[in-house]
């Protein structure tokens, strides 16, 4: 069900909620979070469709800001907010509120963000190209639990990343980092078959993949041993070398969804390591909601592997 809604309130956008709700005889109960999407309206269709799909897992009220740009004669009409309310199977397993701001009442969104989140539940903020340069002192940041980056989408991803060093809060976090977990897994998971001390390591990628960045300051803030990052066609990371005095531990991915591990004095064996959507990615930062130690230390870690002085946000 669909509720579309031209120069509103919050007030009313929650009436129509409540509305939505009676009309399809579905109850507010069960949504465990407000998910609080901040995008342009390019990428507001992507954003939407993932964070659905998520909800699948954890279901969530999402309230999705696009702040619009005055291109067309309706959009000069003046300060509104129009809204686009959805509830039952247009909204996943929960409700979806779009917001779209025109003029300045796009600089208070927040204060029709606000009456809007769920009662006694968690917020979490993403952005999915555009961050702010520090997501906690961001108004909507300031209300999150969780706040959501992504370094992979914006034009220089190494300079993002060294913005969201300098900025760190804990609850911050970011898609680059999450991208990792299965490489992260694997690595422990082999270091644990082959307990041998590593020498050396190397991380191959595309170029100025962010995600290959934290996982080599990773390495060498874990391992204490330097990182040497190797350019290759990618896509996206595709091996991880490290050296040891009995041989090379391998995990080797070229392209496709499958991985080769090596391991000294083993035979080779194949794993699923496929690139993931960004609704998995999604919904694996919502399962946890707590500070990303892993992720500060990777994040704080210098290009050798030295934790870097940061000033928290």
């Amino acid at each position: 069900m669909k509720i579309d809604l031209t120069d509103t309130t919050a007030s009313k956008i929650n009436k129509a909620l409540v509305d939505g709700r009676r009309a399809i005889g579905t109850p507010a109960v069960g949504m465990v979070l407000t998910m609080v999407i901040v995008t342009d309206e390019e990428n507001a269709y992507d954003a939407t469709r993932a964070a659905q799909e998520a909800s699948r897992e954890h279901p969530s009220r999402t309230l999705v800001v696009i702040k619009r740009t005055a291109r067309s004669p309706r959009d000069r009409q003046g300060n509104r907010l129009d809204a686009e309310v959805r509830v039952g199977t247009d909204a996943g397993t929960g409700e979806t509120v779009i917001l779209r701001f025109y003029g300045e009442v796009g600089r208070h969104a927040d204060s029709v963000v606000l009456p809007l989140l769920l009662p006694d539940a968690p917020v979490v903020v993403w952005w999915p190209v555009d961050a702010p340069e520090v997501p906690a002192k961001d108004p909507l940041g300031a209300l999150a639990a969780r706040r959501i980056t992504d370094t992979y989408a914006v034009e220089d991803p190494l300079a993002a990343l060294a913005q969201r060093v300098t900025s760190y809060a804990p609850g911050d976090t970011d898609l680059a980092w999450t991208r990792l977990t299965p490489w992260r897994s694997m690595l422990a998971a082999a270091l644990d078959q082959a307990p041998v001390d590593v020498t050396s390591a190397a991380v191959e990628s595309e170029a100025e993949n962010p995600s290959a960045e934290l996982l080599a300051r990773w390495l060498g803030a874990r391992l204490d041993v330097p990182v040497e990052r190797v350019t290759t066609a990618g896509p996206v990371v595709t091996a991880v070398r490290l050296g040891t005095a009995r041989g090379e531990i391998v995990i080797d991915r070229p392209e496709g969804p499958l991985a080769t591990l090596t391991l000294p004095g083993q035979p080779e064996r194949t794993l699923a390591l496929k690139v993931r959507s960004t609704a998995e990615l999604i919904a694996e930062e919502l399962r946890r909601l707590d500070a990303d130690e892993m992720y500060a230390l990777a994040l704080q870690a210098g290009p050798d592997g030295a934790k870097e002085s940061v000033q928290h946000a």
